[in-house]
């Protein structure tokens, strides 16, 4: 249930990412809210390897809301030097 819990929270997360970060990028909106499930994923998993998360207990907004913006601003810089 967890795993559905951090996903609904990136789905949010990757929509105000991508009004964090306007501008055009490579995938469109279904790819930004989908690099916004990833974001929330990684915050979730680095908050629990770091201690800050228990088992059980997913990212807080927050925290998906800056993974979001770490996924987007890395796909974008990548997407560039194509």
């Amino acid at each position: 249930m967890d795993f559905l819990g951090w996903i609904f929270i990136g789905l949010l997360a990757g929509a105000l990412a991508k009004l964090v970060m306007p501008g055009r990028d490579p995938g469109g909106c279904v790819v930004t809210i989908l690099l916004g499930i990833a974001g929330a994923l990684l915050a979730g998993f680095v908050g629990r390897l770091a201690g800050i998360y228990r088992p059980g207990q997913g990212a807080g907004f927050i925290a998906a809301v800056l993974g979001a913006i770490a996924v987007l601003a890395i796909y974008r810089w990548f997407a560039a030097r194509r």
